[in-house]
């Protein structure tokens, strides 16, 4: 029979910086590749129905206003932009890089007809929120029938 040897070590807080650099190096080779590549991201959306309305919320944290474009519809809405990446200083060196930077788009069919003619957006606290109003059902008509 093999036995695996197993020894503790009385630092293991040590260790596990000792790991966690060798890791990080491993990756730091790696992060000018990641770093300047061009990704698509997509961000998280909630879409929520009133009786008279629909809104979508998008979270676009760190998008400027003027990086964000909205079209409608009536059946479905596109978000687009652009989160631009902080600028490089000489030197600088990322321990954790978890936020998602380029282009981003998200087309939304939505569930209900909306008037696009009644749409309104703003942006506060990197939520964008676009609420639109739901295109009102015709009216039935009866017509009355006539003789010839």
């Amino acid at each position: 029979m093999k036995y695996i040897k197993v020894r503790f070590g009385k630092d293991l807080q040590h260790m596990h910086t000792r790991l966690q650099k060798t890791i990080d190096d491993m990756f730091q080779q790696m992060t000018p590749v990641l770093v300047l590549s061009e990704q698509s991201w997509r961000p998280q959306v909630d879409m929520v129905e009133v009786p008279d309305a629909m809104t979508v919320l998008v979270n676009v944290a760190g998008v400027a206003k003027e990086d964000l474009e909205v079209e409608v519809d009536r059946q479905a809405i596109k978000i687009k932009g652009i989160r631009k990446q902080p600028a490089h200083t000489p030197g600088m060196k990322y321990h954790l890089a978890e936020i998602d930077y380029g282009r981003f788009e998200r087309v939304l069919r939505l569930p209900r007809a909306i008037n696009p003619e009644e749409v309104q957006a703003s942006y506060a606290n990197g939520v964008l929120t676009i609420t639109m109003a739901k295109r009102v059902p015709p009216r039935r008509r009866q017509i009355p029938v006539e003789n010839k």
